[in-house]
């Protein structure tokens, strides 16, 4: 048996058992069973991994099963095994399985734990299923997979009002992504006649030119195919305009966040991009759109996420911002550093959130990092993960030496934009460089407030009710509340992670130090494109260019780190009053930026109200005035009148019936003689 078939269908397994089993099952078989069924998948998808690195394995397809055959509409369930798919195997797999593994201890007393860990088996079924697709309906299911994962993830509380919203936020948003993908895939049929990737990829060049009829218009073939897939794109991985679903996704379980920003659903987008890049390599057009895009969301991302208090919003306002940088180099032909960053964003980002988990349960469940503050001597595992998950998103290393797993894929991204010398190319490098800046900033912010400076625990609610809880009372004994320490604790001492949280940590921080430094050479040195197969839209040149840009393009992105370190620094260690009175100074800009540049208050006008106001008329001019008056209540208004007309003549008189009898056979027979 291939081993592809295993990962794919171990989570599926795992998923349906623990899923139907539930609470008959109980809580530690079923994350037994789903545990070990990711743990077994990522232990196969290594070594395909570790082949394709070596050069010593070959693409190839396996057959599933026979699926669709319709006129000319033809094609197979099949898993696809190549680069890209091996690359997408270690990421969703390994995250997948340490998430489970993490979930070990953060969910323990969760009392639906079965039905939390089917979920994220079946979750990681539909994004192998996405990434093993030979075709792009078998993408399309795993697409929509995940959005349905995701909704029953996000939505996991469900009695909690704001997760169940948030769940419904994030299907709706994307059921809009959602659309312009179906056209795209529908528009890729009509011209190519088939749905196969390969055959698609192989052909797409010769489109270059021609045009297609849509909406009344000519448009160029490919530009508007490609523009179409890329919405849905926009859509998964929250691009600017439909990226208001991602932050309020933090609803969801933390092993949740860290699994949809790090391996899932966001990296979907991606993935499908770089995967029919020599499709958008044929449109200029549609290339540009995909460059400006990403490059105008890292900026709008990372400009807010500097003004989040919430732990886990600032690092979501993060992988909002990272998409933008992979979108950037795809964009502008370098998909193979998309790749890269997507591979070693998994890891940093997964050891970020699971970190700021860590974080969050020891401070029973406060996430306002204004209530936090000396945390590093108390939870210092936690503190080291998540210095190792920050030096590797600010990109920290030094040129031609060493650096985290950010220098080397955030470089070549920024490196790659520059080297096109193209307009968009341009523009995504300096959006890039000033959001490096920001990332370094809100980066180091987290790490200031939460783990350094004075503990200030004693002002949060949650800590509180910890200690009322901790003691079965809210008060010293002298009756004058709780017993505050020196260093204003309210006597809460905050406690390191169990050991199923902790490992997940140090694992993740392995690949968050090493990740770039070792697999640089496959993903964007010169000849490369022995490792990519034809995997994707591999372009020497670039690379070359890449690797010869000026020396000031090179170390830039330090620079900004280190500027944006120092800043940081200054504001929350040094000078701590500085904020308060930047805030006061540039009231509106502040105001402006934390309230997400308003788009959430934009769309609620454009939209939901409009769409609120349509249906209350439907409702009450439509379905009550017209069709229950007409409809229903209008039959049943009829029988009633028919009712009483008819127990008027029934007086129960046989000599009564007898009469109306003998008028109505008269005025038959007159009827008869007359005609």
């Amino acid at each position: 048996m291939d081993p592809i078939l295993l990962i794919v269908f171990l989570p599926l397994l795992a998923a349906a058992i623990a899923g139907l089993g539930n609470r008959a099952l109980g809580n530690v078989p079923a994350k037994a069973v789903t545990t070990l069924a990711l743990f077994a998948a990522c232990a196969l998808s290594w070594p395909i991994f570790i082949s394709f690195v070596s050069g010593h394995a070959e693409p190839h397809v396996v057959q599933v099963l026979h699926w669709v055959r319709s006129g000319s509409l033809s094609f197979d369930w099949a898993l696809r095994v190549d680069t890209m798919t091996a690359v997408m195997l270690v990421v969703v797999t390994t995250v997948s399985a340490l998430v489970h593994l993490y979930s070990w201890g953060y969910m323990d007393e969760d009392p639906d734990q079965p039905r939390f860990f089917a979920y994220l088996s079946l979750f990681t079924f539909a994004m192998l299923m996405l990434v093993t697709a030979d075709n792009l309906v078998q993408m399309f299911f795993g697409w929509e997979g995940v959005g349905l994962a995701s909704y029953l993830l996000i939505g996991f509380w469900f009695r909690k009002p704001s997760a169940s919203a948030a769940a419904i936020k994030a299907f709706v948003v994307n059921r809009v992504g959602d659309l312009g993908f179906m056209l795209g895939i529908f528009g890729t049929y009509l011209v190519f006649n088939t749905v196969s990737i390969p055959e698609i990829l192989v052909r797409a060049p010769s489109m270059a030119g021609s045009t297609i009829h849509f909406l009344g218009m000519q448009w160029d073939t490919m530009t508007i195919l490609c523009v179409l897939l890329f919405i849905g794109a926009m859509g998964k991985s929250a691009q600017l305009g439909l990226h208001t679903w991602l932050p309020d996704a933090m609803e969801g379980p933390t092993p949740v966040s860290a699994l949809i920003h790090a391996a899932t659903m966001v990296t979907a987008g991606v993935f499908m991009v770089c995967r029919l890049s020599p499709m958008f390599a044929v449109s200029e057009t549609a290339m540009n759109v995909v460059t400006y895009v990403g490059a105008a969301t890292l900026f709008f991302a990372a400009t807010i996420g500097t003004t989040q208090w919430d732990i886990k919003r600032v690092i979501a306002y993060s992988t909002c911002s990272q998409l933008g940088y992979m979108f950037v180099a795809a964009g502008v032909g370098a998909p193979g550093a998309a790749m890269f960053h997507l591979f070693t964003h998994a890891f940093f980002k997964a050891l970020l959130f699971l970190g700021a988990g860590s974080v969050i349960h020891a401070m029973h469940h406060e996430q306002d990092m204004r209530y936090y503050g000396g945390l590093a001597r108390k939870i210092p595992l936690t503190y080291a993960a998540m210095m190792a998950g920050t030096l590797a998103i600010t990109g920290l290393g030094i040129v031609d030496v060493f650096g985290f797993a950010g220098f080397y894929s955030k470089d070549s991204i920024l490196e790659a934009a520059y080297a096109s010398a193209s307009d968009s190319g341009r523009f995504g490098f300096w959006m890039g460089i000033t959001a490096a800046l920001l990332t370094s900033f809100y980066s180091w912010r987290l790490i200031f407030l939460t783990f350094h400076g004075k503990p200030r625990w004693a002002q949060s609610e949650h800590v509180q009710h910890a200690v009322h809880d901790a003691h079965g009372h809210g008060h010293d004994d002298h009756g004058h509340g709780h017993a505050h320490h020196d260093d204003g604790t309210a006597g809460y001492h905050p406690h390191e992670s169990p050991l199923p949280m902790l490992i997940p940590l140090v694992v993740l921080s392995l690949g968050a130090v090493f990740a770039g430094w070792v697999f640089s050479h496959s993903f964007i040195s010169e000849g490369g494109g022995e490792f990519w197969k034809g995997s994707i839209a591999f372009s020497e040149e670039l690379i070359h260019h890449m690797h010869a840009v000026p020396t000031w393009v090179k170390w830039a992105p330090f620079g900004v780190m280190a500027l944006g370190l120092f800043t940081a620094w200054y504001a929350y260690i040094r000078n701590p009053r500085l904020p308060a009175a930047f805030v006061e100074q540039f009231g509106v800009v502040h105001q402006f930026v934390f309230n997400k540049w308003y788009f959430d208050e934009l769309y609620n006008f454009l939209f939901v109200r409009p769409a609120f106001w349509l249906g209350d008329k439907f409702w009450k001019w439509g379905d009550i005035g017209l069709i229950d008056r007409f409809g229903p209540n209008g039959a049943a208004w009829v029988v009633a009148q028919g009712s009483r007309a008819a127990k008027v003549v029934q007086s129960g008189y046989l000599y009564s019936y007898a009469l109306v009898m003998l008028l109505g056979l008269t005025a038959a027979i007159s009827w008869v003689m007359v005609h």
